[in-house]
């Protein structure tokens, strides 16, 4: 192998380890859950503000992360980025007041929103067109195989070290990533983006791409409020499962998406039934949560559930993808991005309104207030589910008046 090829592996290498890192630190709170509500004595409902921050700040600067790569190159934004995440790490080595976690979480969703804007760019530079799908899925992989390392095996290394001492290892991680990132990653020379504004107008007044996006938003609940936060502690409140289990079942959900995507794809592409493959895994996991919810589900079936919904939570990149066919092609990146982003968005509603009702609900015990906290998930998942029939209903009567 030459050496200019051994390079290009080792900066895709090193955008998939990124991605990944930030997969890792996203769904901390979730193994950190007791440990964090501890060290500073907040409510449930702080606990889903402190998680779902994240969230907005991810999705409110896709846009100018997506400009600056374009501006300076990966090589001057990853390494800046992945040090915010661990300057956001900090807070919970050396605070003692919950606003410094929540300003750290707010710059741990800046520096995790250029991970995957990063790596779509780099895969794009690096590879041919042809390769970009599969590329692209072997990265995802290795960031959800992050993910699922941040259950089962960072619970047990909490236990066995103590959080804290994690959290610490995970900093020291990141700042060398930052450092060989910065060596290793090639200058992109800057391109010119006159335009971006206008552009930007003309996706903002595409409806489609707006109602879409939003509804592809509320059936993020399984994976950005269930997966990455509340999942581990309902569990051990509803089922009275012991920590290592309660960590690891939620995995299963990363664990499903690393096939879900593959599948998904294949599915719609065969058939050509994109918007129908969406609603109906909108609805297998709307009855996978109402299932979860009786409180009857034993762990076996539990693992084959919370797969299942991994599978169908890839539902993402059908969205992204049919939210790109309604622009014309020169602005399709900039399409999926705003559409992302507002797909994200969704993350804090889910972590904060479910924190919210698990504390409006003290008055009854622990597992009846996080089984209320947890049913928005099924019904914004309907609700979802009806918006996209809605617009399949109305572009089937739209194509029988052509």
């Amino acid at each position: 192998m030459s050496a200019s090829r051994f390079i290009v592996w080792i900066v895709w290498l090193l955008a998939s380890i990124f991605y990944a890192y930030q997969y890792i630190l996203r769904v901390m709170p979730n193994i950190m859950y007791d440990d964090i509500m501890n060290q500073f004595q907040i409510d449930a409902t702080i606990f889903g503000q402190l998680s779902g921050i994240y969230y907005i700040t991810y999705a409110l600067v896709h846009l100018p992360i997506g400009i600056m790569l374009d501006r300076f190159g990966p090589k001057r934004v990853m390494p800046i980025c992945i040090l915010l995440m661990v300057i956001g790490l900090l807070p919970i080595l050396f605070a003692e007041n919950w606003i410094y976690p929540l300003i750290g979480r707010a710059l741990m969703g800046v520096g995790s929103s250029a991970a995957a804007i990063c790596l779509f760019k780099i895969i794009r530079m690096i590879f041919a067109e042809k390769h970009f799908s599969r590329m692209l899925s072997f990265s995802v992989t290795i960031g959800l195989i992050g993910a699922i390392y941040a259950g089962g095996p960072l619970s047990d290394l909490c236990a066995l070290m103590g959080y804290q001492k994690v959290v610490g290892i995970f900093a020291i991680m990141g700042v060398a990533l930052a450092v060989v990132t910065y060596l290793i990653m090639p200058y992109i020379e800057k391109t010119s983006r006159a335009s971006i504004v206008s552009d930007i107008k003309e996706v903002l007044s595409q409806p489609k791409v707006i109602f879409l996006s939003l509804f592809a938003g509320l059936m993020v609940g399984p994976l950005e409020g269930f997966a990455d936060a509340w999942g581990t502690q309902f569990l051990k409140e509803v089922y009275s499962y012991d920590d290592a289990i309660a960590s690891t079942l939620p995995s299963r959900i990363f664990m499903g998406m690393c096939f879900g995507g593959p599948i998904l794809s294949l599915i719609a592409e065969k058939t050509g039934q994109y918007m129908m493959t969406l609603i109906v895994a909108g609805f297998v996991m709307a009855i996978g949560f109402i299932a979860l919810l009786s409180g009857e589900m034993s762990p076996l079936i539990m693992n084959i559930v919370f797969i299942l919904i991994g599978i169908c939570c890839a539902y993402q990149i059908l969205a992204l993808y049919k939210a790109s066919t309604y622009v014309r092609e020169e602005i399709v990146g900039l399409t999926t991005a705003i559409s992302n982003m507002i797909i994200m968005s969704f993350g804090y509603f889910f972590h904060t309104i479910i924190g919210y009702i698990i504390d409006f609900m003290d008055d009854v015990d622990a597992a009846e207030a996080f089984s209320y906290g947890i049913s928005i998930i099924p019904i914004a998942l309907s609700v979802g589910v009806g918006g996209f029939l809605y617009i399949a209903f109305r572009e089937r009567m739209k194509a029988k008046r052509v």
